[in-house]
């Protein structure tokens, strides 16, 4: 997959509808958005296009409403805020459909300057199950299509996938062609050395991510409840922490793949550990084997020092997955020194994934990240390699 795809510069936009699918699935409760930072992110490509003299069909999802209408999951809430991020001199509309008569015909007036925002894309069933029917209405509606919603980029829906098959040209919008962007600095012609920073709960879902990047990176840290699973697989003793037995040949192959490419692979030599898994735990540090009743929930000061080493020293580094049990404060240093120390260097930094995303921002240093991904789910599957299909139907340069 070509990940050089055709940017906004390439079209002009005068008197064009574009489609752009963007990514307004954000927290809401009672009609109330708890954070607008995904609507924010998509401000830049639609001002773009609306100054350029087109106009946006803008299209989401919002939650799981398994292709019903769920009222509490409407986007009129999204569209207030949308009108009210954009300011009152652009005219925002909203209509109750998806791709029926009220939404073609509203799409059909917009006129250069102004915005409609959709319905919630998967009120419709065809929208999870790409129909191409729903693919098609869509793309009857626009002359342009534009990708924005990178944190869907890896799901082949109608709107992600079918759509760009059909509306061309196809193109990344800005917050897309930024996640593009820093994946070709991290892995295409990188500054080195590079390194990856991996944690999380269980190396079964970090294999593939592993795999992939022993092919591109100089050193790998391994952080999280799957740091255990490797100290085990070479019998260390890890007492009750979490631990896949069933993964022990793959923790193992890992380590051996790692050892002929040269890569540099460490794991925690220290570790924070408790009796129980609990905020008001006992706690204790311990280096080495882990005693048996206690478990490893956090690495220790040690191993947060070497690893802060390692990053300080690093040209390009790639975080994904917490160093412990981050929601719970006496477990939640070691992960919150990564960020630290991100923000404290020069290097190109980037960080994908929850409970990472949520570091950065807890320890507030998000200015001083490259780039933080939008995308829980894509983020991963291109750290893992996969092709993703938002991305592979538009445009090549």
């Amino acid at each position: 997959m070509s990940l050089a795809k055709r940017t906004l510069d390439s079209v002009d936009f005068a008197g064009k509808r574009v489609f752009i699918r963007v990514d307004f699935n954000v927290p809401i409760k009672d009609g109330v958005i708890g954070d607008d930072t995904r609507i924010r992110a998509a401000v830049p490509t639609i001002l773009a296009v609306l100054g350029a003299g087109g106009s946006v069909i803008a299209a989401s999802h919002l939650g799981r409403p398994n292709g019903k209408v769920v009222e509490e999951l409407r986007m009129g809430p999204i569209a207030q805020r949308l009108q009210l991020l954009l300011g009152s001199s652009i005219d925002v509309k909203w209509v109750h459909d998806v791709r029926g008569d009220l939404a073609k015909a509203a799409a059909a007036d917009l006129e250069p300057g102004q915005v409609l925002v959709l319905e919630n894309l998967r009120f419709e069933a065809g929208e999870t199950a790409n129909d191409p029917a729903m693919a098609a209405d869509l793309a009857a509606m626009a002359d342009v299509f534009v990708q924005d919603a990178f944190g869907t980029c890896h799901r082949a829906h109608a709107s992600t996938a079918g759509l760009p098959g059909l509306l061309k040209p196809a193109i990344a919008g800005k917050l897309l062609q930024n996640e593009i962007d820093a994946f070709d600095m991290a892995f295409g012609k990188p500054k080195r050395p590079v390194i990856a920073v991996i944690g999380g709960a269980k190396v079964s879902d970090k294999i593939m991510v592993l795999e992939n990047l022993l092919d591109k990176v100089d050193t790998v840290l391994i952080g999280g409840g799957m740091a255990y699973t490797f100290l085990a697989a070479t019998g260390i003793g890890v007492g009750a922490s979490l631990c896949e037995v069933e993964k022990f040949e793959v923790a193992r192959a890992v380590l051996a793949k790692a050892a002929a490419k040269g890569v540099k692979l460490l794991l925690p030599m220290d570790h924070v550990i408790a009796d129980r898994f609990a905020a008001d735990a006992n706690t204790q540090r311990v280096t080495g084997a882990i005693p048996a009743g206690w478990m490893g929930l956090d690495i220790g000061q040690k191993t947060t020092e070497l690893y802060s080493a390692e990053i300080s020293a690093a040209a390009t580094v790639v975080w994904n997955g917490p160093m412990g049990v981050f929601e719970l404060e006496p477990f939640s240093h070691g992960t919150s020194a990564i960020a630290k120390v991100l923000a404290a260097t020069d290097n190109l930094s980037i960080v994908g994934g929850g409970d990472s995303v949520a570091a950065i921002k807890k320890n507030q240093v998000e200015s001083r990240i490259s780039h933080i991904s939008t995308g829980g789910g894509a983020f991963l599957e291109m750290l893992e390699g996969k092709v993703l299909p938002g991305i592979a139907a538009l445009d090549n340069k």
